[in-house]
C-alpha cells in the first residue's frame, strides 16, 4: 500500500530531531495548498505515523517544509540573523499511488541532505 513519510536526524547533536515543526503542502497549478502540519516525536516523526495514506496518496507534486533554525535555536544554538538556513523546503513528486515514499532529512545549522528512502 502506498504512503508517505518522513523522518528528521539532527546530525549536529547525532539524534533524532524531536521538536522540529514541519509542514506538508500539496503544489498544484501554481497554488499551495497546506495538507497538514505537525511537530516531529522524539524519535524524529510524524506521531500519527504516514503522512498520507494509500487513500489520500494523490499523484503530483508536494512540498515539506521544515523550520530548522527555530529548532536549532530551540536547543540553544546561536545562530546569525538571518540563519544560514531558515526553512528547509523540499519539493518532491509523487508519480505513483501505490508506491512508498520516504522523505529523510539530515540537517544541521549549516547543511542539509535527502534523498528517497525505503
Amino acid at each position: 500500500m502506498g504512503h508517505l513519510s518522513t523522518h528528521v536526524l539532527d546530525t549536529m547533536n547525532g539524534c533524532p530531531a524531536a521538536g522540529m515543526s514541519v509542514r506538508l503542502e500539496r503544489l498544484t497549478g501554481g497554488r499551495t495548498e497546506m495538507l497538514k502540519s505537525f511537530v516531529l516525536n522524539a524519535d524524529g516523526r510524524n506521531d500519527g505515523g504516514a503522512l498520507l495514506d494509500a487513500q489520500a496518496m494523490v499523484a503530483g507534486r508536494y512540498r515539506l517544509v521544515f523550520s530548522v533554525a527555530a529548532y536549532f535555536r530551540a536547543r540553544g544554538v546561536a545562530l546569525p540573523d538571518p540563519p544560514f538556513i531558515d526553512e528547509v523546503q523540499l519539493d518532491f513528486g509523487i508519480a505513483d499511488v501505490a508506491a512508498r515514499y520516504h522523505v529523510p532529512l539530515l540537517v544541521g545549522p549549516w547543511s542539509y541532505a535527502t534523498y528517497r528512502g525505503s
